[in-house]
């Protein structure tokens, strides 16, 4: 940590040297660096040019806007959006569509999510982090003064399950944080339910006390008597409860009392007449369905058996006549809509393009707020009316002035097959036609692991592709989401290094593309990115120019030990048990800590401080291993975020080195 306050003196010590140089007639003047903020510890990263800052500065101000609720009682909604000068996304207020948007916060932390107050929009409660630690707080906002009060418990994360539907009262989870980073560390973990009415936090009432952490999301039964959530086991298995709101009993009705399925359960909406459960599961097969419970019998309908993809999200309107969803078609989101009542299909009227963000209801049910992106543009709002079809557009997203984002290219899904003849895909995004002769690839490996490459906008790594020339990659190894349940858990446990073999396979097809260069190779990722990208430079060493760890994992056993004791168990059931003596010997063999001397090429790691997910001394012992064997390492951690650089000026420094490091190592050779 020492070295990073050793950097930034340096770097003062040199400018204020490039300043006495250019202050003498017969001295050249040395080119400008951009100095890292007070908040970034640098180490081992040359002076980032004034000159490489000004080339990519526009690529690093696209803005776009998410959809938060819309007013229980006007035409309007609440909208996430980093505005101009902002280092983070704030909430604001779109009164019509097309509308100059009005602030509603201002703070150095981003707005997670907000809801409007439901039955007459008196407030607003908005969840909120500090420093990227995910120790989420609710605040209750005034619209009109602009002021928000805390209304939970500091030492612990809190997430908002629902309103009721017949009082402005808020039911929320809380589970305790540890800061096990810190030493900190707690034996078992409870997630609290509550019911609180925001205008008098203090008077909160404790609904139940549930074991575990895995409890999340939910819906509240139309007579405000039942709750149902969601109990996470793994990426495959989840079930369903129901939680009496008045005495905190619980009991399971997915999968039934005494059924062995093992299969993933989420609750979405309860029927109006409280006849019913919608639930998304993958229980019939090997994608998620809408379906139905009848909890008068136990009786289950399938509602979107048609569709062999992944029902990703749905989104029932109050009344229950409509019931939106979307379908992750190889990666790209669709909208579809269903009667509430015969609960079948119906068409809907030409969309804009693009892959679908979010969709919601109004309270009245005759308009859906939906967001889309695409490769030519970040997330846009945009509203439909049932009766007449017809789409409005509420925002248009910020592209900087000299950037013609419709240029940009989209990508096309290559697939490979991998070591045991498995095919496996991804999304390649190729460079304008300008650039000839075999380009340069980024791989870029989604975290998760149960994650996946998505088609949508590329943001500021369009400048890689637009200016630099470099193709991108974005695989979905063995283990990504989307492509079944079976493909899902192809690298739990004992399997995990299959999803390593995937990227080595391929390695091999680009190798066989006439317009790719095997020889100029950069894999990155973050979070499980991360260690795929650490994995990939112990495994591959000769076969990459470079590698880039943002957030990952370098050794499973520690990481397993110091993430916030709320995620740990949950973490286990992916990667195994470190407390099981063969799986910890497992865990030890095949972690990057463990190989680092196999890493051979330049590492990029970076971190945040506050990351209660992968804590940050993953990252410093990698760097430290890696250093000392004599590879040449940068690292770049700031003290002011967590799993993830949300604050623009980290997050453009941090891409000014990326850029760095990439033409470094991509160069001809």
């Amino acid at each position: 940590m020492g070295g990073g306050r050793t950097m930034r003196f340096a770097l003062v010590a040199a400018l204020a040297a490039f300043a006495w140089l250019a202050g003498c007639a017969s001295a050249p003047s040395p080119e400008a660096v951009v100095a890292p903020n007070a908040n970034l510890v640098v180490q081992g990263i040359p002076p980032i040019p004034q000159s490489l800052a000004e080339r990519v500065q526009r690529y690093n101000d696209f803005r776009g806007h998410g959809f938060a609720d819309w007013h229980p009682t006007r035409r309007e909604m609440l909208v996430l959006h980093r505005g101009e000068g902002d280092a983070t996304a704030q909430l604001w207020r779109a009164v019509a569509p097309g509308a100059a948007l009005e602030r509603l916060t201002a703070e150095p932390d981003p707005v997670a999510e907000a809801s409007w107050e439901p039955r007459e929009g008196r407030y607003i409660v908005f969840a909120r982090g500090r420093g990227g630690n995910e120790a989420t707080q609710l605040y209750r906002l005034d619209p009109a003064t602009r002021q928000a009060t805390l209304l939970t418990d500091p030492d612990q994360r809190h997430d908002p399950v629902g309103w009721l539907h017949g009082a402005s009262k808020l039911v929320y989870g809380a589970v305790p944080l540890d800061r096990t980073a810190d030493s900190g560390k707690r034996a078992a973990i409870d997630t609290t339910l509550w019911l609180m009415d925001p205008l008098s936090p203090e008077g909160r009432r404790q609904i139940a006390v549930l074991p575990g952490a895995g409890w999340f999301g939910g819906a509240i039964s139309h007579d405000d008597r039942t709750l149902a959530i969601t109990r996470y086991v793994s990426a495959t298995e989840s079930e369903a409860w129901l939680v009496d709101l008045a005495s905190g009993e619980r009991r399971r009705v997915l999968p039934a009392p005494g059924e062995t399925t093992k299969a993933s359960h989420f609750p979405v909406a309860f029927r109006p007449d409280g006849s019913g459960l919608l639930f998304l599961s993958d229980r019939a097969g090997e994608f998620r369905e809408l379906m139905l419970l009848s909890l008068a019998d136990g009786r289950i309908t399938r509602l979107t058996s048609q569709i062999p993809w992944d029902v990703s999200s749905v989104a029932p309107s109050e009344d229950g006549r409509w019931i939106a969803f979307q379908a992750n078609v190889e990666g790209r989101d669709e909208l579809r809509l269903l009667d509430g009542r015969t609960l079948k299909e119906v068409a809907l009227p030409p969309l804009p393009a693009g892959s679908i963000g979010s969709a919601a209801f109004d309270r009245r049910g005759d308009e859906l707020a939906f967001s889309t992106n695409s490769a030519q543009g970040p997330s846009r709002l945009h509203s439909l009316r049932l009766a007449g079809g017809q789409v409005a557009d509420w925002t248009a997203p910020y592209v900087p002035p000299g950037l013609d984002a419709s240029r940009f290219g989209e990508a096309e899904i290559v697939r490979w097959t991998s070591f045991d003849g498995r095919t496996i895909s991804g999304l390649l995004h190729r460079p304008p036609a300008r650039f000839t002769g075999p380009r340069p690839v980024l791989i870029q490996i989604h975290g998760g692991p149960e994650g996946q490459a998505t088609v949508g906008f590329m943001g500021r790594y369009n400048y890689l592709l637009q200016e630099l020339g470099i193709a991108i990659v974005q695989p979905n190894v063995r283990g990504s989401s989307g492509f079944g349940k079976t493909f899902l858990s192809l690298d739990d446990g004992y399997k995990r290094e299959d999803s390593v073999k995937d990227i080595g396979a391929l390695l091999d097809w680009i190798a066989r593309q006439p317009g790719l260069d095997a020889s100029r190779v950069l894999v990155a990722g973050g979070s499980y990115g991360g260690y795929m990208s650490l994995a990939v430079a112990t495994h591959y060493a000769d076969r990459i120019a470079g590698s880039v760890d943002e957030v990952g994992i370098s050794h499973f056993v520690t990481f397993l030990q110091n993430t916030e004791s709320y995620r740990r168990d949950l973490r286990r059931a992916e990667y195994g048990d470190e407390r099981d003596p063969a799986m910890r010997e497992f865990l030890d063999r095949i972690s990057p800590l463990s190989n680092a001397a196999k890493i051979r090429k330049p590492l990029f790691v970076v971190q945040g401080r506050n990351d209660p997910r992968v804590p940050y001394t993953e990252a410093e012992q990698i760097v430290a291993q890696v250093r000392a064997n004599g590879t040449p390492v940068w690292y770049l951690r700031a003290e002011n975020e967590g799993h993830g650089f949300q604050r623009k000026e980290n997050a453009d420094w941090r891409f000014y080195a990326f850029v760095r490091f990439a033409e470094q190592v991509l160069a001809d050779r």
